[in-house]
């Protein structure tokens, strides 16, 4: 359990807030790049850490992050027209460029010109993997880009999604980051299950309840699930928690590829967290279109509406759920393996109250995550540089399989670690 003191330190992410600050040092993602595809397209609005702003592409193919309230009479850019390099407020004509600078007053005359004094909020932007990536934080304290593997990868080898979901970016990280609950959560009753979930004759499955292993790394933390087997052996899932909200899984492609997800939790304010999900394969073989529809995670197309990043079921309609495909196929009856996620970590408030939880050996990995993002906030407080800002995490990959009782869970993932454990 935490203090009440700390659950507000670790879910408050306002500007002058701890956590807010201490977020403010790291690149994070503020939208896809297919929302804004080509030189002066309409504006985007994006919601961060309690901001409102305002994303646009101009002339020259340059990208602006600018607060959303037009500095004059504080009408929102959104309605703005994205015209020759800048976005120019519909209400009087007041037109920014990328960098926030004033550069054009339509109803002042030509002798009050006064627009070089005036300038709005921007944050820069650099654009990586698929997804548009915002610096807030002090211009002289800017990190390294954030070229994690997955951005590396072509196209055609990599996908990202993003979703809403409708609680604290904390209670998602810490549901993304708890190996334990998988093979309860999301799996299958029956093997011929209508629903898309774990095989209960998987190994993962039958192998019960977990031993967590866990190193403390530079960049946050690399971590297993360990599970014996009867037959002799452990299944091992060995994962990465990068500070302050990244996450790195195994994964498998409709084909049987081997390959690498996961989750950033970006908080949007203290209530709503988008979600961005991605992946790539490890094979030479691309992603299918299948792959991409996503169906099995519920993050696609088909659950996601692509304009506003809810998903169609939520919890007016229960999620979808299905009471007799959970009496006989499913253990919760939702499809999609992180709509059921949404589901139950909705379910627990907006907040979760964290002075009233009883935790466990099997909730190592949440309790090492708080301990690392307070110990970050206390670095930031006293001039520090928080842990994950510098690039040892660039060529990290998670890794799964079943390996015999003498070999190392760390032998599956230590070729690409560029980091060791303290």
């Amino acid at each position: 359990m935490l203090t009440k003191e700390d659950n507000d330190r670790l879910t408050q992410v306002g500007a002058g807030t701890p956590l807010g600050q201490t977020m403010r040092r790291y690149w994070i993602p503020a939208l896809l790049s297919w929302e804004l595809p080509e030189p002066d397209c309409p504006p985007v609005r994006v919601k961060l850490l309690g901001e409102d702003l305002v994303a646009f592409k101009d002339t020259e193919g340059r990208i602006g992050l600018l607060e959303e309230l037009c500095p004059h009479r504080l009408a929102s850019l959104y309605f703005g027209r994205n015209e020759e390099c800048g976005l120019r407020c519909v209400y009087h004509g007041w037109k920014f460029d990328v960098e926030g600078q004033c550069v054009g007053m339509m109803n002042e005359p030509a002798e009050n010109d006064f627009k070089h004094k005036i300038r709005t909020q921007a944050y820069p932007t650099i654009e990586a993997g698929g997804m548009i990536w915002a610096y807030m934080g002090p211009p002289e304290q800017r990190p390294p880009a954030p070229n994690f593997l997955w951005t590396q990868m072509p196209e055609t080898h990599r996908h990202v999604t993003k979703v809403i979901q409708e609680c604290n970016w904390l209670q998602a990280l810490e549901g993304g980051i708890d190996t334990s609950h998988a093979p309860i959560l999301h799996r299958s009753i029956s093997p011929d299950a209508s629903q898309p979930g774990i095989d209960p004759n998987s190994a993962w499955a039958r192998s019960g309840a977990p031993q967590l292993e866990l190193d403390i790394t530079d960049y946050g933390y690399r971590y297993a699930g360990v599970r014996t087997l009867a037959e002799g052996g452990y299944h091992i899932r060995a994962y990465h928690f990068v500070l302050p909200f990244h996450q790195l899984r195994p994964t498998t492609t409709i084909e049987g590829h081997d390959g690498v997800a996961g989750h950033i939790w970006v908080p949007m304010d203290d209530g709503n967290t988008m979600i961005y999900n991605w992946q790539h394969t490890l094979s030479e073989e691309p992603l299918t279109e299948e792959d991409r529809l996503e169906r099995r995670l519920g993050n696609g197309p088909e659950d996601v509406d692509s304009k506003t990043f809810r998903s169609y079921d939520d919890r007016h309609n229960d999620y979808g759920m299905d009471r007799q495909v959970q009496k006989y196929e499913t253990f919760t009856g939702i499809r999609g393996i992180n709509k059921q996620d949404r589901a139950i970590q909705e379910s627990m408030g907006r907040i979760v109250d964290r002075t009233r939880e009883h935790l466990g050996p099997a909730d190592r990995a949440i309790i090492q995550a708080r301990r690392l993002l307070l110990q970050a906030i206390k670095t930031v407080q006293e001039g520090g540089v928080p842990g994950g800002i510098e690039p040892t995490y660039y060529q990290l990959r998670a890794g799964q399989g079943v390996i015999p009782a003498d070999m190392d869970w760390r032998q599956l993932i230590e070729p690409e670690l560029s980091a060791t454990g303290d």
